[in-house]
C-alpha cells in the first residue's frame, strides 16, 4: 500500500470543512489544517444575544516510513507548541482541539503504547473561558493499524475507513 496515497486520501477529507494548507506549513509538518467554528444564539434580533461560542481545530498531517519514539515525541510537541500558540482564550472562546494525523509505513512498538495514553489538556480560567485538548491518530501500514489516543477515537473511525476504502482499490488493481 502506498503511504502517499493513504496520505493524500486522509488530508481530501478535511477539504470540505477545514482551511487546508499544503503550501508552507509549519515545520516539520507536511500539511496542516485549520477549522473556525461560530455558533450564536439571540432573541428575535442578531443584537440581542443569548450567547456565543467560538471553537478551533489545529490539524497536522505528517507522513514517514518509520515512525520512531524520538520523531514521535518531537512531533508531538510541535504540535502542541504551534496549536496553543494560536489559541486565544477570552469569554466566548469554547475549544480549541490541536491534532497530530501521521501515516507511516511502520512504526516502533514503543509508539504504540505511548500514542494510545497520549494525554495533553489544557483549562483557561478554571474552564470559563473554554479549554484545549489534544487529538491523535497513527496510521500504520505494515499491519494496516489505526491507533489513537481517547480523544481521536471518533477519527479514528474517519481514518479507519480511508484505510479500508484504499486497501479495496488496492486490491482491485
Amino acid at each position: 500500500m502506498d503511504r502517499h496515497s493513504v496520505f493524500d486520501s486522509v488530508v481530501s477529507s478535511f477539504y470540505r470543512y477545514y482551511d487546508v494548507n499544503t503550501q508552507d506549513p509549519v515545520e516539520p509538518f507536511h500539511v496542516e489544517a485549520t477549522y473556525r467554528g461560530m455558533d450564536m444564539q439571540y432573541m428575535l434580533v442578531k443584537k440581542a444575544k443569548v450567547f456565543e461560542t467560538e471553537n478551533y481545530e489545529y490539524v497536522y498531517f505528517y507522513k514517514t516510513d518509520f515512525l520512531t519514539k524520538e520523531l514521535y515525541d518531537m512531533l508531538e510537541e510541535r504540535a502542541w507548541a504551534d496549536g496553543m500558540s494560536r489559541t486565544h482564550p477570552h469569554q466566548n472562546h469554547r475549544s480549541s482541539d490541536v491534532t497530530l494525523v501521521i501515516v507511516a509505513d511502520a512504526i516502533d512498538p514503543e509508539c504504540e503504547n505511548k500514542a494510545k495514553k497520549a494525554k495533553r489538556h489544557q483549562s483557561y480560567n478554571l474552564g470559563f473561558h473554554g479549554y484545549s485538548a489534544f487529538r491523535l491518530v497513527v496510521c500504520d501500514l505494515s499491519n494496516g493499524n489505526v491507533l489513537s489516543n481517547r480523544r481521536g477515537s471518533d477519527l479514528k473511525k474517519t481514518v479507519s475507513s480511508i484505510l479500508k476504502k484504499e486497501i479495496e482499490k488496492e486490491e482491485k488493481l
